[in-house]
């Protein structure tokens, strides 16, 4: 089990229909996959205050988490062994989107003086603790901006990879 559609596929048949309000994110790269499903959002009063609302939405998420832990640990423990990527857990409510693992993996780069630069100056400036991170802040902030364009590409690389499959 290798693409990310059969991965997706296997990860969405496996997981119990009850954990989430409709169907999961999964998202796969070459180290990590990442599991993400949406809870419903905890039922207030109208009048419930924005401390109470936050207050429910973690009391949901920390639910949801200690009651599946186990399960979960099982999945990932097979899916593991099947693709020898290691998996992350989430979840969202509402607007709040919770990862409660994730792989940090380096990644090597070259980079000229203009963009060594541009490092240091958020390090200097107080952005970033070292180059590692003002570079992790830079990839951040350049995948917001650029989410329907990154997502377009993302479609065109799972469309190249079907025609690929149906190949001799």
């Amino acid at each position: 089990m290798s693409s990310s559609e059969e991965i997706r596929g296997w990860l969405i048949g496996r997981l119990p229909e009850d954990w989430f309000d409709g169907t999961p994110e999964v998202t796969v790269d070459r180290e990590e996959i990442t599991v993400v499903g949406a809870l419903r959002v905890p039922d207030l009063a109208e009048d419930a205050s924005a401390v109470e609302r936050a207050a429910a939405v973690r009391g949901r998420v920390s639910g949801f988490r200690e009651d599946t832990r186990e399960h979960r640990i099982e999945i990932a423990r097979e899916i593991e062994h099947r693709t020898r990527r290691k998996v992350a857990w989430g979840v969202s409510v509402g607007d709040e989107r919770v990862l409660f693992t994730t792989l940090s993996v380096p990644v090597m780069t070259r980079l000229r003086q203009s963009e060594r630069v541009v490092l240091d100056t958020l390090v200097d400036a107080g952005v970033a603790k070292s180059r590692s991170e003002a570079l992790a802040w830079c990839v951040k902030l350049v995948g917001r901006n650029t989410d329907t364009w990154l997502a377009s590409l993302r479609d065109a690389m799972t469309e190249v990879e079907r025609v690929r499959a149906e190949g001799p």
